[in-house]
């Protein structure tokens, strides 16, 4: 039976009692479909290899311990690399959702500046990768790209800047 994304978070959301956000579980159910099509090339997966790298996802998303370190009055900083690590071995399919709920904890408190750290290493951590390969390039343009994309429609016609290295 083809499931999109939408059909499958409503099912979790309501088994599970709101333990994620819906947006949350809605962005991993579609890192899932995403790293099972275009990585992995497959078209069909059975529920059982979706339930479980769908559970790798939501148990890579410790969130108890931020990644974002005050530096002045305004301005925030996110380890990039540290995230990486933080998606344990799911890494890409974790990232994301993690990234996002990070940087909807930034904007809240209503930032001048969020500075990005170590978006390099944080690439190499993902793709595995030692040097620098046109598939880590990809991945580091996903990741601005994505920055950029949250920012937008976390700002609620804020102004903030953004820096990225």
């Amino acid at each position: 039976v083809p499931l999109s994304p939408e059909m499958l978070v409503g099912e979790l959301s309501d088994e599970k009692g709101g333990s994620y956000d819906p947006e949350v579980m809605r962005h991993a159910a579609s890192a899932v479909f995403h790293y099972f099509k275009h990585d992995l090339g497959l078209e069909t997966v059975t529920i059982g290899e979706f339930a479980n790298a769908f559970e790798k996802v939501l148990h890579g998303l410790r969130l108890s311990e931020p990644s974002v370190r005050r530096q002045a009055p305004g301005v925030f900083e996110s380890d990039l690399r540290r995230m990486a690590q933080e998606s344990g071995e799911v890494s890409e399919l974790a990232f994301f959702p993690l990234l996002r709920l990070e940087l909807r904890r930034q904007m809240e408190q209503a930032p001048e500046l969020l500075r990005f750290v170590e978006l390099r290493s944080c690439v190499k951590e993902l793709t595995g990768a030692r040097r620098w390969t046109p598939r880590c390039q990809r991945l580091h343009d996903r990741i601005v790209s994505f920055i950029r994309h949250c920012i937008q429609a976390e700002s609620r016609g804020r102004s903030c800047g953004i820096v990225v290295r």
